[in-house]
């Protein structure tokens, strides 16, 4: 199970998963909990078989979905930097593309809180109260 733990963080990093989810648990204080949070602490927190395989699914499932909505968000900007480099600049244009970007932002971090709200309901009430103790550190 190390090796699947390894894996996982390692696959949180790249999509940057761990970062936006813990800038959105701060917005929430310490209410979520982001997947790197609960793997540092599995062994504390005694995570059973079922609940890694499932923590493990979600952060797939996510990776997945925000990988597409990255793609987008990308796009957009890079459309919104070739309307800027106009003279004189769209901005009908120019607003359009910072829409698209948003709205692809938005999913992207309506993706990520869904599962930081699945992967606290995966948790028992013990671990969720172990782990709001250690972030009021």
């Amino acid at each position: 199970m190390k090796k699947g733990i390894l894996l996982l963080v390692t696959a949180i990093g790249l999509f940057g998963i761990g970062s936006v989810a813990h800038a959105e648990e701060d917005v929430f204080k310490g209410k979520l909990f982001a997947p790197k949070i609960i793997l540092e602490n599995q062994d504390q927190l005694q995570l059973s078989k079922d609940q890694f395989t499932a923590i493990k699914a979600a952060v797939v499932e996510v990776q997945a979905n925000v990988a597409e909505h990255e793609w987008d968000l990308r796009e957009a900007y890079q459309k919104l930097m070739q309307e800027l480099d106009n003279a004189p600049i769209d901005q009908k244009k120019a607003l359009q593309h910072v829409n698209e970007a948003l709205l692809a932002e938005n999913q992207v971090k309506k993706e990520q809180v869904a599962m930081l709200i699945t992967l606290k309901n995966l948790l028992s009430e013990e671990q969720v109260a172990y782990l709001e103790g250690i972030q009021g550190k």
